[in-house]
């Protein structure tokens, strides 16, 4: 038997999941959109669209988070020792540049 749309759902789950790739993928779109703007007009109402998606964004990721569904792994000191050092090197070179 053939399934039809209206036969399929989503556990909550998977529809966080859905929404918050949705979100990113948008995330995306509006800084493509920011960085090629080429009037201030355009870039000042992408940059407000982008702030606010970026809330959207984060509030869907809290949802998933306290419902347990993501998961966040914290980030050993080490390495974020090496990050930053890594991070002020490059900083370095392009402010002797």
């Amino acid at each position: 038997m053939k399934q039809s749309k209206r036969d399929i759902t989503l556990c909550e789950k998977d529809a966080l999941q859905d929404l918050l790739d949705q979100e990113k993928l948008l995330m995306t779109y509006y800084a493509a959109g920011l960085t090629e703007g080429s009037s201030q007009a355009f870039r000042k109402s992408i940059l407000t669209n982008y702030t606010q998606q970026a809330q959207t964004q984060f509030d869907v990721f809290e949802q998933m988070l306290a419902r347990g569904y993501y998961e966040v792994q914290p980030a050993a000191k080490m390495m974020i020792d090496q990050n930053v050092e890594k991070f002020q090197k490059c900083k370095k070179q392009l402010s002797a540049g």
